[in-house]
């Protein structure tokens, strides 16, 4: 008999590093669970998967929705991995100016998501008896930058739950590893950061060579994962080599 293939999460699949990590976790011999608001585009993506002969299923999920989240807990029969991506940011404004409700949505989407699918997902991650808890936070959990503190204070929120989390479960079969991306170049990361402001968006990475690709963090976030059980890393913190810290960025032209 075959032996099953350990499960994977991973959420906010539907575009970016999500759902880059989803095709390298597969090809890595995991069956993935994409999860997203958007359930046309996860669908795609697992048939996408399916048909290049891996094991891959969608389900529709706002992991700001705690009862939705608790239901898809439930419908699991096992989980190994779970990939804690859903995230975002909204608006740079300053603090003076900031919109509330744009903290707000940052919040709940980078910190209580991250909060309700580990909470929700941490029994079976246990029972695996080998789990992976991946939050992919930012390197604006480490360091701010103006204009950019609802996001920072977001990052900075699921950064903390992270490394407290590694605390309080040491001496279970679970470990907790945090990756931080720099400057990632996605196809909609900062164009929704601008509201659809695609000229604005563009201007982020004008005259950067090689920004990080989503395919960079979804290789390192499966290097760590596929490390062997006892090997935890704690923190990786990845940037384009043109990013020196999140306020010194190499320009060319």
């Amino acid at each position: 008999m075959t032996a099953a293939l350990p499960v994977a999460v991973v959420t906010g699949a539907s575009s970016g590093i999500g759902a880059a990590t989803a095709r390298h976790l597969a090809a890595a011999g995991h069956r993935v669970v994409l999860t997203a608001r958007r359930k046309d585009r996860i669908e795609a993506l697992a048939a996408e998967l399916t048909e290049a002969g891996h094991q891959a299923t969608a389900y529709a999920l706002d992991v700001t929705d705690r009862p939705a989240v608790d239901a898809f807990a439930d419908s699991l029969d096992r989980c190994d991995v779970l990939v804690n991506n859903a995230g975002g940011a909204l608006g740079a404004d300053p603090v003076a100016t900031g919109d509330p409700e744009d903290w707000r949505r940052m919040y709940e989407v980078n910190v209580l998501g991250t909060l309700h699918m580990t909470q929700a997902l941490l029994p079976a991650l246990t029972g695996s008896g080998a789990g992976t808890v991946v939050v992919v936070s930012s390197t604006a959990g480490h360091a701010t930058y103006e204009g950019g503190a609802g996001y920072v204070a977001a990052k900075h929120g699921a950064r903390v739950l992270a490394e407290t989390l590694r605390l309080e479960i040491v001496g279970t079969p679970v470990r907790v590893i945090e990756v931080a991306p720099g400057m990632v170049k996605t196809e909609e990361f900062a164009t929704t950061r601008f509201r659809g402001d695609t000229e604005r968006a563009a201007k982020v990475y004008e005259g950067v060579p090689d920004p990080l690709s989503a395919d960079d963090v979804a290789d390192t976030i499966t290097w760590a994962v596929t490390r062997p059980p006892h090997v935890n890393i704690d923190l990786l913190v990845v940037r384009p080599r043109a990013q020196a810290s999140n306020q010194k960025v190499h320009r060319e032209g």
